[in-house]
């Protein structure tokens, strides 16, 4: 039977030193796995160049919340789904390369089963994680909330004794109910692992970090000019929809709560906890909601409060880089060289890369939108209700090892894929360029609409003008095949804009301001209709004597492509194309020329071929950190390509 506070000392951990943090600065990656389903993560959306641009500011660590409940399969077992294994050493690797300590926070909402799922979902990271270097963290849960502390207490022990029994390298990260209140740190008990660091979150005043946002209870969404410190600027009147509420108490009393004063006297209950207990301590999130705070005072804040957790020998992390409270100025597309808010980042004590103007320039050639992943600078942003996106789809893509399954949408809702930033596409359009791509359906009589947005303006006189495709079976059959689609650009429809209210087309679509596209259930909901896409391209527009079904899209010749992640940890992805159907070998071996692994061997189709390597050898014994060799051998080639595995 589990102990219930993990009592037994780690005595073979390597602890961190007693007060200390191994880490100074850090930022929270937020939205990247915050998605509702491990199948609609992008990791297109953030790169390992983010975090090479992360490190250039001058931050040593990088949080990164994860929506881990979600990404399991649920009771009894909460398995997690592999794929979001193979995000994770995507990302550990990237932030290993760049020289940044990694937090893996579980990020999930509050459950009544939380009990049920922290210590099997953590047996599992620990598992897999634990050969990793000791810059990686596990935070237990994110702001546990509506739960007694003793019972929280219990329950985050048992985690941390769930997690040694599988880890006892990495620095586990704790932190007390009630939100990671400062002021329930006290009541966290005395843990007796010496390898944990204790966090906390820090919003307060929280009129002033909050106003604006729609999530709190009650929504914040019309209170605005709250100052930070009070005095600052005269106090708003209160919403109306808000007296009676909690905030309007609050309010009344913010002169006396809203000073510089009461943000230190809550931040030493942190540095007194430290000291008591002498344990590293962490400040896991604050900051300021940008839409409704004046620019100046929250700059003021954010260097008010980073000023006294740093002389109080408390690491911290902002929430968030892009996003509410990120680190660009508001409106932007979020680009490091140009939107960055060097006020902001002086505040924080950060660099200031200089910053440039940015110029739209027209798109000069095609590009992706899916090709087994998303595309580049492409956010994803769908609202499909009770429906399904899987991004990952397995079985039978049309060309390489995924494609896009959508199915079970009400009417009118869509998938959303947001350019970032916007594209001048008149150039394309001009020279005759078309949207590519491959679908299939199994439902006859159903439709869909491609849509094409133009970005919205602060001209009260321009909305976001739609252009349109329709997909129905006057250009595909339903019959479960897939189907070669290729759309001229110029042949797209005006639709009009919705911005609130509809407005009839007039003409005023702009292709040189691309902000969006969506695949949208405009006809009729899809219950129980199921729609396949793959191969999402901009390409040239096709000779008008190939017909569309019977345009050849095969590779032109053997080619093995470079394995992803490189270097790897756990397992690593291998494409490679034939022309033809050929007998191939793929096997991988070392700088010596010792066979390691066979990967494959025999007949395959012509097309586009996914492999994976564990890093073990014949005997499933895992392979040594080092330089191996991929190679591919046809009748006609032999290919080769450089992998790193670390361990």
């Amino acid at each position: 039977m589990r102990q219930a506070l993990a009592l037994v000392s780690c005595l073979c951990a390597l602890p961190v030193q007693a007060g200390e943090v191994p880490f100074s600065r850090g930022v929270n990656l937020t939205g990247l796995l915050q998605a509702a389903s491990v199948r609609q993560v992008q990791l297109s959306a953030s790169t390992q160049q983010d975090l090479a641009q992360i490190r250039r500011l001058g931050f040593d660590v990088v949080r990164l919340p994860i929506n881990l409940h979600a990404m399991t399969s649920g009771p009894p077992d909460y398995r997690i789904d592999p794929l979001l294994f193979f995000f994770l050493d995507q990302i550990a690797d990237w932030a290993e390369a760049e020289d940044l300590q990694l937090i893996l926070d579980d990020h999930s909402a509050m459950s009544p089963a939380l009990d049920q799922i922290l210590v099997p979902v953590w047996e599992q990271l620990a598992a897999h994680f634990s050969a990793r270097p000791a810059g990686l963290y596990y935070e237990v849960f994110n702001e546990p909330h509506d739960i007694p502390d003793q019972t929280w207490g219990q329950l985050q022990g048992q985690v941390v004794e769930a997690i040694r029994a599988h880890d006892q390298l990495h620095s586990i990260i704790v932190g007390p109910a009630d939100w990671n209140s400062v002021r329930k740190l006290s009541l966290l008990p005395q843990y007796a692992d010496r390898n944990l660091i204790y966090t906390f979150h820090f919003y307060e005043p929280f009129l002033f970090t909050h106003q604006g946002a729609t999530w709190t209870q009650p929504s914040m969404l019309a209170l605005a000019g709250v100052p930070f410190p009070a005095g600052a600027a005269p106090l708003p009147l209160l919403p109306a929809q808000l007296k009676g509420t909690w905030i309007q108490g609050a309010l009344a009393n913010y002169r006396a709560e809203g000073t510089v004063a009461k943000v230190e006297e809550l931040l030493d209950i942190a540095a007194a906890f430290k000291a008591q207990r002498q344990v590293p301590l962490f400040c896991g999130e604050l900051g300021v909601y940008i839409p409704n705070s004046d620019p100046d005072q929250r700059a003021f804040w954010y260097q008010t409060v980073r000023q006294h957790l740093e002389a109080r020998g408390i690491p911290w992390a902002t929430w968030d880089y892009r996003g509410g409270f990120g680190l660009f100025e508001p409106g932007t597309a979020g680009l490091f060289d140009y939107d960055l808010n060097l006020p902001l980042l002086a505040a924080l004590g950060l660099g200031q890369p200089q910053q440039r103007d940015f110029v739209l320039q027209p798109e000069q050639a095609g590009f992706d939108l899916y090709r087994d992943l998303l595309g580049d600078q492409l956010s994803e942003s769908s609202w499909i209700g009770p429906g399904q996106v899987d991004y990952y789809a397995e079985e039978d893509p049309a060309e390489g090892s995924r494609c896009i399954h959508w199915t079970g949408v009400d009417r009118y809702q869509f998938i959303g894929l947001d350019f970032r930033p916007a594209r001048d596409l008149s150039l394309l359009v001009d020279q005759g360029y078309a949207l590519d791509l491959w679908v299939r359906g199994d439902t006859p009589g159903k439709a869909f609409d491609i849509r094409l947005i133009d970005t919205d303006t602060a001209d009260p006189e321009d909305h976001p003008w739609r252009l349109r495709a329709v997909i129905d079976e006057s250009l595909v059959a339903w019959d479960g095949q897939w189907h070669h689609l290729h759309l001229p650009l110029r042949d797209f429809r005006e639709h009009g804009a919705w911005e609130g209210e509809w407005f009839d087309p007039q003409g005023l679509f702009d292709w040189r301001a691309m902000g969006r596209m969506e695949i949208a259930a405009e006809y009729h909901d899809l219950r129980g209709v199921n729609f396949w896409l793959d191969e999402l391209r901009v390409v040239p527009e096709m000779p008008t004597a190939v017909a569309l079904e019977d345009l050849d899209t095969r590779p032109r010749a053997v080619a093995l492509e470079q394995n992803y992640p490189n270097p790897f940890n756990a397992q690593t992805a291998i494409p490679y194309a034939l022309p033809e159907d050929s007998t191939v070998e793929l096997r991988i071996y070392d700088t010596a020329g010792q066979l390691i692994r066979t990967l494959g061997e025999g007949a395959q189709p012509a097309g586009r071929h996914l492999a994976w390597w564990d890093g073990t050898n014949q005997r499933g014994e895992p392979a040594a950190s080092g330089v191996y060799l991929c190679v591919l051998r046809s009748a006609e080639v032999i290919d080769q390509r450089k992998m790193v595995l670390l361990r």
